[in-house]
């Protein structure tokens, strides 16, 4: 089964957000294993609060995410890491740089190709969350279009 790993600092919000609606969006038999990690993550960390409720009301759960720090180890088994910012990507590649092809930023999928990064909502009200949230279910159809083609 092909791995899919997405990436953001703390995996409390913008991964986590991603992880829950990609799961969501693809169901559990699709040939995919979806998870998230961080590049600065304390293990087991709850997702933050905003994001559990912002994803609560698209009848989305992950209460029980914890977040993990992304290591090597993960990287090297990744088919395919999907950041939230161009930091994160080369924070991937200082610790690994033979990743290159297989690190992506999540708006860089499909025709409009952006190299926008996704917004950091760590601390920030729950209106926040919810464009950050919006933001990340827009991307998801391109990645998806990218992953079908990698699938077999």
């Amino acid at each position: 089964m092909k791995k899919l790993i997405f990436v953001c600092t703390g995996n409390i919000c913008r991964s986590p957000m991603a992880e829950g609606l990609l799961k969501h969006m693809l169901g559990p038999d699709y040939g995919w294993e979806i998870s998230s990690a961080g590049v600065c993550a304390a293990t087991g960390a709850p997702a933050s609060p905003n994001a559990v409720e912002a994803l609560r009301e698209q009848g989305i759960k992950i209460s029980d995410h914890r977040s993990r720090y992304l290591t090597p180890e993960l990287i090297k088994e990744a088919d395919l890491l999907v950041v939230m910012t161009g930091g994160h990507r080369d924070a991937i590649l200082a610790m690994a740089p033979e990743s290159a092809g297989k690190v992506f930023l999540l708006k860089s999928f499909g025709i409009p190709q952006s190299t926008t990064d996704i917004y950091d909502p760590f601390g920030e009200a729950l209106d926040v969350y919810r464009r950050v949230r919006d933001e990340i279910d827009a991307a998801l159809p391109d990645l998806i279009l990218y992953m079908m083609e990698k699938r077999s």
